[in-house]
């Protein structure tokens, strides 16, 4: 490790060295106005964040000294980033919009003369069509630059008098529709306008218009109106897309989304280099919204909760298309590789019913990369130093300029021998995985109107666990240790299609559909369970709006077919669920507000007609203060072997209590969900900071009870007699104390309770109280793209209830509540340029782990074996590396 160190730093010199030769610096001295040490700090990260090598402002003399690179970036773009901060100097005057919006103490006298004049005028306009068309029309009439306002009706102009006037830019806005405070456009090309864009004429100038149905945003007037489940932009990354499918795009990081009325957090695949990420079960170690339950001891499954209740009660979609359900409900985490990811939408309460009608608790929908301004190609190769490694390759190039196509390719495999706990179990099972997918995307969105994405997908999945020395080759019934085996065969094919009509932007059509082939061979000591899944998917969605784009409206048919066919040690169990199925979704937007409210029927043929509404609000009290409300129904058909697979591995005899129902005997799982959250958004020293504070309840009209305290040698199923109830409240801090340097606290409190045969209980395995503390610092970049960055995540977890053992023999008897405990996880990473970067981490640094993770190990074939009572980690301290190149 020392030899490894030395050689960094020696290769950092030598790069170092390389560049100070290399460069031709050139120092110069500008006037720029400012007051205080926060101006001072503003206008030099500004300078830096532009290109300049070194940036000293003098708040005395009031002048900026800048050292740059004349042949990489030139005095004037840097000077023009700093007006945009809210700064005048002597080539460009700040807008009075970034100058009104710096702190009192910032408000320089505005006496300096520069070389272009900015003035602000009334314009009106309705929506983002307005903006983009008045916005263009200015520029084309000279202007350097212009930037419209919805809310306030006036557009900033930035030009040079030389070469333009006033006038002729107010002008030349009149000419294409938009009556002014010096022009009024003539009635013909008014009545022209799409009539989203058809503002009141008659209301003065410096009035409200009520009209407005937008948030200010860089948007083109074609995206504006378009459907955000057929052809959408994601806000996170500015990028057109159909069902999620990536035409342009940019990249960012995590944020809420202000502009979605449910609560929407972004995450973007910069975010997801903050820890190992090797899959999807690890893709929200830095994001305090889900829990990730640790590896199972036996068969290392991982499974996502969200709001106090399982991840089978989220709706999981990639390319917002069903995903991880049905068969796929245990390792479907590990089939979609985390280096393939491009974002993750994650949304907290009832999401849109143009999407399904399984979500109760939330969303989280995947987005795979896709789309590409230049061909690019990626290596990932990853280790950790218990016999785990990974690689990933991913190409993403464009065809022409309609199409374009991604290659991805993983593999992983776990050879080593894990048993920290030295009770003769492997702590994860050993084997590989093998998967690949190609996609590809067209474009013609511009002209024609149309575009499509075209996706395939093949996993192999083979994993040997148990007793160390167990051979997956002995037969099962004659074994000398007690062994666990898993084969996962996997193929999926989906299309996504829309069109945009001509000429109406916000008119929209998209059709997508998929099918999936899941198939699963494996055995558990003495027993076995396999299944079947083939499922079909459709959705058909209609976008337009009612007068104006105030009033969107989508409707449309969905079908889903489920065909299962699974086995249980001699028991065979089949199905088929068919579910036709029609939806329509009313968005009212107004200039604070915005109303999403929706409702779908879908005609089961085994669960009944089940209708199923949702409503979101949001109210922004201030641009800084939004208060969301939520409310919706939700259904699903349980899945009840496939989904508890973590309880296979134990004596347990399986029962179910039928009552009637038509999928093994039970009726399905039917719950509402409520919700509210306020988001504050402040500032501290300067700086950006956003507390989000939230309660949802999840109340279960029916529900499949998965019952372990029963008794011990026992899980039995049945359908709920009288309540069940979770209550989530969480409470999250993000601010910057200082430059790249972010910080993340969160505290969620969960009450989750249900009536069981034996009474009311608490949920097993759910810890009232979580705390959670993310921290992440990176350098600044050299002139190649390089820094280092550090990340480290705590998580708290208080006691849990644990299932009912007490009539097992004593020294197989468990606590009726675990120990809380802390979990670091951390990790330092090195960007070399713009292609290479190198990581180093480790997880669980606490090195606390479950020390009676399988109940009578010694006896696996027993009575009281037991290898699904996991509520903490069951591996000490692992540590990992990784190599990320891009070619």
């Amino acid at each position: 490790m020392k030899l490894y160190i030395s050689k960094i730093i020696l290769g950092v010199f030598l790069l170092s060295i390389q560049f100070i030769f290399a460069q031709t610096l050139s120092k110069k001295q500008f006037q720029v106005k400012g007051n205080c040490e926060m101006c001072k700090e503003r206008i030099e990260n500004a300078a830096r964040k532009a290109g300049a090598k070194t940036a000293i402002y003098s708040i005395d003399s009031q002048t900026l000294t800048l050292e740059t690179d004349d042949n990489l970036i030139s005095p004037d773009t840097i000077l023009k980033k700093i007006a945009e901060v809210g700064h005048d100097n002597e080539k460009f005057k700040a807008s009075n919009s970034s100058y009104e919006s710096l702190p009192p103490c910032c408000h320089y006298e505005r006496d300096l003369q520069t070389s272009s004049m900015e003035n602000e005028f009334y314009v009106k306009g309705n929506c983002e069509s307005c903006k983009a068309r008045i916005e263009k029309a200015a520029k084309d009439a000279g202007a350097d630059n212009a930037e419209w306002n919805a809310e306030k009706q006036m557009v900033t102009l930035n030009f040079d008098p030389k070469k333009t006037s006033a006038d002729t830019i107010l002008k030349k806005i009149a000419d294409v529709g938009h009556d002014n405070e010096k022009y009024k456009s003539n009635d013909n090309t008014y009545k022209n306008l799409p009539s989203c864009c058809l503002y009141d004429r008659e209301i003065p100038f410096g009035k409200a218009n009520p009209k407005v149905h937008f948030e200010e945003g860089k948007k083109t007037e074609l995206s504006d109106h378009i459907n955000n489940n057929i052809i959408n932009e994601t806000p996170q990354n500015n990028e057109k897309q159909i069902e999620g499918v990536t035409i342009n795009g940019s990249k960012t990081s995590t944020f809420l989304n202000k502009k979605e009325a449910g609560l929407v957090f972004n995450i973007d695949k910069k975010e997801l280099l903050k820890a190992a990420c090797c899959n999807l079960s690890e893709s929200f170690e830095t994001n305090a919204t889900v829990d990730v339950s640790f590896s199972n001891a036996v068969t290392g499954t991982k499974q996502l909760k969200m709001l106090g209740l399982d991840q089978k009660y989220t709706s999981l979609t990639k390319e917002l298309l069903p995903e991880i359900r049905g068969l796929a409900s245990a390792y479907g985490l590990s089939f979609i590789p985390g280096r393939w990811i491009e974002s993750i939408q994650l949304t907290k309460g009832g999401s849109t019913v143009t999407n399904g009608y399984e979500s109760i608790t939330g969303q989280i929908n995947t987005e795979l990369l896709k789309n590409a301004k230049k061909p690019e190609t990626s290596l990932n190769l990853f280790s950790d130093f218990n016999g785990r490694a990974e690689a990933n390759i991913t190409n993403v190039s464009p065809i022409n300029d309609k199409w374009s196509q991604t290659f991805l390719l993983h593999g992983n495999g776990t050879f080593g021998n894990t048993d920290m706990n030295n009770d003769g179990f492997l702590d994860r099972p050993k084997g590989t995985q093998l998967n690949a997918a190609y996609l590809l995307n067209y474009n013609d969105l511009e002209k024609s109107g149309f575009g499509s994405h075209f996706g395939i997908n093949f996993i192999k999945d083979e994993r040997t666990s148990g007793q160390i020395g167990f051979d997956k080759k002995t037969p099962q019934y004659t074994p000398s240790l007690y062994g666990v085996g898993i084969d996962i065969s996997r193929f999926q094919i989906w299309n996504k299609t829309g069109y945009v009509f001509k000429g109406k932007p916000y008119q929209s059509l998209g059709w997508m559909n998929q099918y999936v082939y899941h198939q699963q061979d494996s055995f558990f000591g003495l027993r076995n369970y396999s299944g079947q899944q083939h499922t079909y998917y459709s959705n058909l969605i209609f976008e337009s709006i009612l007068g104006n784009t105030n009033h969107k409206y989508k409707a449309g048919a969905s079908f889903m077919y489920d065909g299962y066919d699974e086995t249980y040690l001699a028991s065979s169990f089949k199905r088929n669920e068919i579910v036709p199925g029609a939806f329509a979704e009313y968005t009212l937007t107004g200039l604070k507000y915005t109303l999403v409210a929706g409702a779908r029927i879908d005609f089961h043929n085994l669960a009944g007609t089940q209708f199923t509404p949702r409503m979101n609000f949001k109210y922004d009290i201030t641009p800084q203060t939004i208060v969301r409300l939520s409310a919706g129904r939700g259904f699903r058909t349980a899945s009840i072997f496939a989904e508890n697979q973590q309880y296979f591995a134990s004596n347990r005899s399986i029962q179910i209590l039928q009552n009637g129902g038509n999928i093994y005997g039970l009726k399905p799982e039917i719950a509402w969900n409520y919700g509210v959250s306020i988001q504050q958004e402040f500032k501290i020293f300067g700086r950006k900071s956003t507390i989000i504070a939230d309660f949802f309840r999840t109340d279960f009209q029916d529900q499949v009870m998965v019952d372990l305290d029963r008794s011990p040698q026992q899980l039995t199923f049945y359908n709920l007699e009288g309540k069940s109830f979770a209550n989530s409240f969480q409470t999250q801090w993000d601010f910057t104390p200082f430059k790249n340097f972010d910080v993340r606290f969160a505290y969620k409190y969960y009450d989750v309770q249900a009536d069981y045969i034996g009474g009311r209980r608490q949920i097993p395995f759910m810890a009232k109280n979580r705390g959670f503390m993310n921290l992440a610092y990176s350098t600044p970049k050299n002139t190649k793209g390089g820094f280092w960055s550090f990340d480290t995540t705590l998580n708290w977890v208080g006691k849990q209830r644990l299932p009912d053992t007490s009539t097992n023999p004593e020294e197989f008897q468990l606590p009726q509540y675990s120990e809380s405990y802390a979990i670091l996880n951390a990790q330092i990473s090195r960007n070399f340029n713009q292609k290479i970067r190198a990581y180093l981490g480790g997880e669980n640094l606490t090195s606390y782990y479950q020390k009676n993770a399988i109940v009578d190990f010694k006896n696996p074939f027993g009575n009281y074996f037991d290898g699904g009572m996991v509520y903490a980690p069951i591996m000490k301290a692992n540590l990992y590396i990784g190599l990320d190149v891009t070619f």
